[in-house]
């Protein structure tokens, strides 16, 4: 009989998948409060096929790009101006001719966090060279709900990679 792989290495006797709640994520070294949201992280490799005239009605397939997919982030209206100066630094109103955009400080590294149920690190994932193509400063406001107004940050971003030096710890 095959020995069965367990789902959690580190904590056989779990059996419940991470929950999708708890996460944080910063940029230059900062937690940025009250994210709600962070859409999934996803890159897509392109197809390229091919056939040489001689070969049999089927074709070879191979690699090509690999893109990755924007982020959205979305997170709770505060006081804290992280969005608007990131954003600002991409395109800010009102700047003189040719100064609009911070050409050396628009591009960000970022960190997504995932931490289990006792708020205990379990994941982290970097993610390259972001920059907000897409600035919500607010949401719809409207007098007949009672909702949180949202601010919304989509990121470009060239790859991002699980952080393996996140290992989950041992559970009590």
């Amino acid at each position: 009989m095959l020995g069965r792989m367990t789902e959690f290495p580190t904590n056989p006797t779990r059996l419940d998948s991470y929950k999708n709640f708890n996460f944080r994520m910063k940029w230059d070294g900062q937690y940025i409060p009250a994210i709600l949201r962070v859409s999934g992280l996803m890159r897509t490799t392109e197809v390229v096929e091919n056939r040489a005239g001689g070969d049999p009605s089927t074709s070879h397939k191979s690699t090509g790009l690999t893109q990755f997919q924007p982020i959205t982030l979305e997170h709770g209206l505060t006081d804290d101006p992280a969005f608007e100066n990131w954003a600002n630094l991409v395109w800010k109103y009102g700047a003189a001719l040719g100064s609009e955009m911070s050409l050396n400080e628009f591009r960000k590294d970022t960190v997504l966090e995932l931490y289990n149920e006792a708020g205990q690190l379990v994941r982290a994932y970097k993610v390259y060279r972001c920059w907000p193509s897409e600035y919500q400063a607010m949401s719809q406001l409207d007098a007949n709900v009672a909702a949180t107004v949202i601010e919304r940050l989509v990121l470009q971003n060239e790859g991002w990679e699980r952080d393996t030096a996140v290992v989950p710890p041992v559970q009590t």
